[in-house]
């Protein structure tokens, strides 16, 4: 499953804004822990038979399931999970004991999630059927089975999806709904005849009912988690192509599949790569891609065996819109989802506080993959990338372990962010980095083959790959993995001698807002070379190391960028790689960038230290340099918000600085550019937009304007910037015209994102008809969260205020699974000390005590804001007076 930090907040990447304080979405939580247990283990079922009738107009479906089980010790009941349904019958019959059993008495629990089935005497151990009738309910927020209403040319459409992961496959069949209870099912499901119906499996037999309806029976599923069951129905299209003996699909909506052509063909490719690379090929006969209308704050994609789930966005290339970054995204969103084909439904984490060996590694493999089946992207520098979105979180007091305990649903939901995703994909790049490629090729192949159709904990991985690697791999995996936080390496000396320089390195803790935190200690993999020499390695242990390396230029420490730390070298030694900054690999480049703008805020050094960096960097550095500096400056800007004349002073010199990178590159593509300086002039457009630079803003207002008469005006590429620029700056009429072309609009995919945009205005009177527009039917069931969310980034105390004000309704626009973060992120963009105090008194009334790590965290980066506020920006101030004019 991919994150979606940007799905609720997409506008503003898409002008190029740093998004370190969005939103993701709603609904309060209740006051009491869910689901605090697990299921009792006295019995486990193997198969499901499942048919399902939905009633997509009365957002209802009825449902009848079989399940084989077999009770393990004698039990006077059988609990499940169960959630948002109605029992009309249950019965158990043994299938080899000679015993009659009366209907149980049917018990539920709405707060833990379970239906329990107690019987007039204690069942024996044996093999039963256990045959269910109920009905239960069509959401229309991605949680169990829900609708998506959308626009087309022909009108007002509505189909069916099903999203089970965390813990919603209850809310569409009783079930044992954990991970480590894998079964096989046989779905089969009554529907519309036209429509289409989409499972796991291929279609076993249609059968015509009559009166329009059809009975669809798809082909059994092989043993996997009730998480990654899915059906899908309507007016589908369905594109597909043949790769090693498996058919590959792309469903979309009726007439969009001309957009699907890059997916499938990505798909295709990727699936010869993983069937290589594991060793083990794909073991389904179909894998389908299905694109979906809409959105949600929980997740862009899902990784369903067979049936990967992915919302439009993240999938399709419309030609009128979508970019080199959005390609990008689609293939390396299916490279993710495809990895868990492998990683996480054929071998399956036992239970949620290894969720990372799911979502880690898929990141990992899709970044593997990307880069090296298009390397003229370069996407290798984006492992940096990757490493800060995870140390963001992880410096901070409300960080937690890779593996973390997981009790509750809502956890388990928690457990899905950037340390979970991010932080174990960089913990895995080091560790391959560590043992060599091949090795960790050699190790995940046997785990992967071990463990087929079943399910494991971390420490069968790092078994694994020890065993073939010979080094001592899961003490520094557990470091790592079993507990949380940044190792801060040191360089307390450099000495040259004989041609060689030696490094005394020490090993400290990188924390952003805990200055007198007693460090932690980790066995650390530190690769460092000097520039222009060879690399050379060691392992920090105990806190200290000594490293020798060839030459006597510069070093670089963590060279190729590999590893999980920081890097803080002495005054002297900074000063040496700055002046040969200019030299250093672009990955280098962006390593030490990142540092030091983190060093920086944490008050590790000077906090101006960044804009040193930037003045040596040259003008033609690679275009990942230039983007990462331009979202940096970017944050930057957002720090002096309010503060007008301080901020002015900060922009003229952030615009002088980016504007000449911009000239080279200009407004139009030139034949032949490559595909990171496409991105790039999106990039430098949305910041010098966002900084306030005239001739840009002027410049997008009138291509947007021309647009009408002239359609080369707004091309393809620079659409969404363009228009985000437009929306951020505009004024009533302009609004007004955004808000007529998005009711207006018939192709979801563009609808959504005019929607988002309206939210966008820095203007607070627009930002207020933005939200007052959120509450309406108008924007659609899965934007309105969105669009509270995008007004939050500019308007904080504003929308948490109107959230709350219109909480009864906000709750029915947010996936259930994204219930304990959604208000909080809302304020976490503030200055206001005030919205501490509205944080915590929403979190002790809204959220279960164990489920208030992300209003914890909200708290705690409103803290960190102030922070840089008060004592880094006069550091800042302080350079632009003698450098910025």
């Amino acid at each position: 499953m991919r994150s979606t930090l940007l799905v609720s907040a997409i506008a503003l990447a898409l002008a190029g804004v740093s998004m370190t304080a969005m939103a993701e979405t709603p609904a309060a939580a209740p006051t009491a822990d869910l689901a605090t247990t697990q299921l009792p283990r006295t019995v486990v079922p193997s198969h499901y038979d499942v048919a399902v009738v939905p009633h997509a107009d009365k957002l209802s479906f009825d449902g009848k399931v079989t399940i084989t089980v077999d009770v393990l010790q004698p039990t006077t009941s059988i609990t499940l999970n169960a959630i948002d349904m109605a029992f009309s019958s249950v019965h158990l019959m043994p299938t080899r004991l000679r015993m009659v059993i009366a209907d149980p008495k049917v018990s539920v629990d709405a707060q833990a999630q379970t239906a329990t089935f107690t019987f007039d005497r204690a069942l024996p151990p044996g093999n039963y059927k256990l045959a269910m009738s109920y009905t239960g309910r069509i959401g229309t927020q991605a949680t169990g089975l829900f609708a998506i209403d959308y626009d087309t040319k022909a009108g007002k459409q509505r189909a069916l999806y099903t999203q089970f992961e965390n813990s919603d496959a209850r809310r569409f069949i009783p079930s044992w709904d954990e991970p480590a209870y894998k079964a096989t099912f046989d779905l089969e499901v009554t529907v519309p005849k036209g429509e289409m119906a989409v499972s796991n499996m291929p279609t076993a037999s249609t059968t015509d009912l009559g009166n329009g309806l059809v009975r669809v029976r798809f082909q059994p599923s092989p043993k996997m988690s009730t998480y990654l069951l899915f059906f899908g129905l309507g007016e589908f299209d369905r594109a597909t192509t043949m790769t090693d003996g498996t058919e590959i699909g792309v469903i979309t909506q009726k007439g969009l599949a001309s957009q699907a052509g890059f997916a499938l063909e990505s798909s295709s490719a990727v699936l010869r790569e993983y069937n290589d690379y594991f060793g083990v090929p794909y073991p389904l006969p179909k894998l389908d891609n299905i694109a979906s209308p809409g959105r949600s704050q929980f997740f862009s994609a899902m990784e369903n065996w067979g049936a990967i789930y992915t919302f439009e966005y993240a999938l399709l290339l419309n030609p009128t819109i979508s970019t080199q970054a959005d390609k990008q995204a689609v293939f390396n969103t299916a490279a993710h989802e495809m990895a868990h084909q492998w990683f996480g439904d054929l071998v399956t984490m036992r239970w949620w506080d290894d969720l990372w060996l799911n979502e880690g590694f898929a990141s990992w493999m899709a970044a593997r993959t990307t880069e090296k089946l298009h390397p003229e992207w370069n996407t290798a520098l984006d492992a940096v990338g990757t490493r800060e979105s995870a140390m963001s979180q992880d410096a901070a007091v409300t960080t937690h372990p890779v593996v973390q305990h997981v009790e509750t649903v809502e956890q388990a939901s928690q457990a899905f962010d950037s340390i979970t995703y991010s932080k174990g994909e960089a913990v895995i790049r080091m560790l391959e980095g560590y043992v060599g490629a091949d090795t960790w090729r050699a190790g995940v192949r046997n785990y992967i083959k071990a463990h087929a159709y079943g399910n494991t904990q971390s420490d069968d991985l790092w078994r694994e790959v020890q065993a073939v690697a010979g080094k001592p791999i899961t003490a520094i995996a557990h470091d790592f993995t079993l507990q949380p936080g940044i190792p801060l390496i040191r360089v307390d000396a450099a000495a040259c001698s004989g041609g060689r320089t030696t490094l005394k390195l020490s090993q400290g803790e990188f924390t952003k807002d805990r200055p007198h935190k007693k460090p932690l200690s980790w066995h650390v993999p530190v690769i460092a070379q000097g520039i222009g020499g060879a690399p050379a390695s060691t392992l920090v242990t105990d806190g200290k190391a000594t490293l020798t390396v060839p030459g006597c230029a510069p070093v670089i420490v963590n060279a190729g960028q590999s590893g999980y730390y920081r890097t803080l070298y002495t005054p002297a030694q900074f000063a040496a790689i700055k002046g040969a900054f200019a030299k250093l690999a672009p990955i280098d480049q962006l390593g030490l960038m990142s540092d030091t703008w983190a060093l920086g805020m944490a008050g590790l050094q000077n906090a101006s230290t960044y804009l040193d960096l930037v003045q040596v960097a040259p003008a033609d550095a690679d275009p990942q340099i230039w983007g990462e500096i331009a979202d940096t400056l970017g944050g930057l800007d957002n720090y002096y918000r309010g503060d007008t004349a301080r901020q002015a002073r900060f922009r003229a010199f952030a615009v002088k600085r980016l504007a000449p990178v911009f000239a080279r590159i200009g407004w139009e593509a030139k034949p032949g550019e490559s595909d990171p300086v496409a991105i790039l002039r999106t990039q430098l457009i949305g910041a010098l937009g966002n900084l306030g630079d005239t001739g840009v803003i002027n410049e997008a207002r009138r291509r947007f304007a021309a647009q009408e008469h002239d359609p080369k005006a707004v091309p393809a590429a620079l659409r969404k910037t363009i228009f985000a620029i437009v929306a951020r700056h505009a004024d009533a009429a302009t609004w007004d015209r955004l808000h007529a072309m998005a009711k207006a609009e018939k192709t979801p995919l563009i609808k959504d994102q005019l929607y988002s945009l309206l939210s966008y205005a820095d203007d607070d009177a627009l930002a207020r008809r933005a939200l007052d527009l959120a509450v309406t039917d108008e924007p659609g069931a899965t934007n309105s969260a969105g669009m509270i969310g995008i007004a939050a980034y500019q308007h904080p105390e504003m929308a948490f205020d109107f959230a709350l004000a219109h909480r009864a309704k906000v709750d029915t626009l947010v996936d259930s699974t994204s219930r304990s973060r959604y208000y909080p992120r809302l304020g976490g963009a503030s200055f206001d000390p005030a919205m501490i105090g509205k944080i915590k008194a929403y979190a002790d009334a809204y959220i279960a005590a164990g489920s208030r790590r992300a209003a914890d965290a909200a708290v705690a980066n409103i803290k960190y804001r102030m922070m840089i506020r008060n004592e880094r920006l006069p550091a800042i101030d302080a350079w632009l007076a003698k450098n910025g004019d």
